[in-house]
């Protein structure tokens, strides 16, 4: 077999790997949305058996992703019907706990999506910082006259 034989056929092969992986993850894209889970890379990855890394590196992906995941983040919380008005100090007790634990809650999901940018810029950063220490390389292997 002739090398551009096997480039091709390896070339072949990492396009259909590539075409797999892109379809578990819409598979688990539409499974997440239709059992109402919570959608971020996360949980996309897990449920699709691929990496964060690659959801990441996939454009149509990470903005569909992204946009699910900020939809879900600005959609209202469910209607609760306010306490009944009673002077029993346990109601009170229990409506108070109960509205610090909905801003706790608020404050954590936007937390989570502060994280996940910032989990994006890293990885964009981590992919530069191989190129960036070759050419420091590089520059110090040169002689300078």
């Amino acid at each position: 077999m002739s090398v551009e034989r096997r480039a091709e056929v390896l070339r072949a092969a990492a396009h259909a790997k590539h075409a797999a992986a892109t379809k578990r993850a819409e598979a688990a894209l539409r499974t997440l949305i239709k059992t109402g889970q919570e959608i971020n890379f996360r949980t996309v990855s897990n449920a699709g058996g691929v990496s964060v890394d690659f959801l990441y590196r996939h454009p149509e992906l990470r903005a569909r992703i992204e946009h699910l995941r900020s939809r879900q983040q600005q959609a209202p919380p469910l209607a609760v019907a306010p306490p009944e008005r009673d002077h029993d100090n346990d109601r009170g007790v229990v409506a108070a706990l109960t509205a610090r634990l909905r801003e706790a809650r608020g404050e954590v999901t936007e937390l989570k999506a502060q994280l996940a940018a910032v989990h994006g810029e890293l990885l964009a950063l981590r992919r530069q910082l191989p190129a960036a220490a070759l050419s420091t390389a590089d520059n110090k292997g040169a002689v300078t006259e």
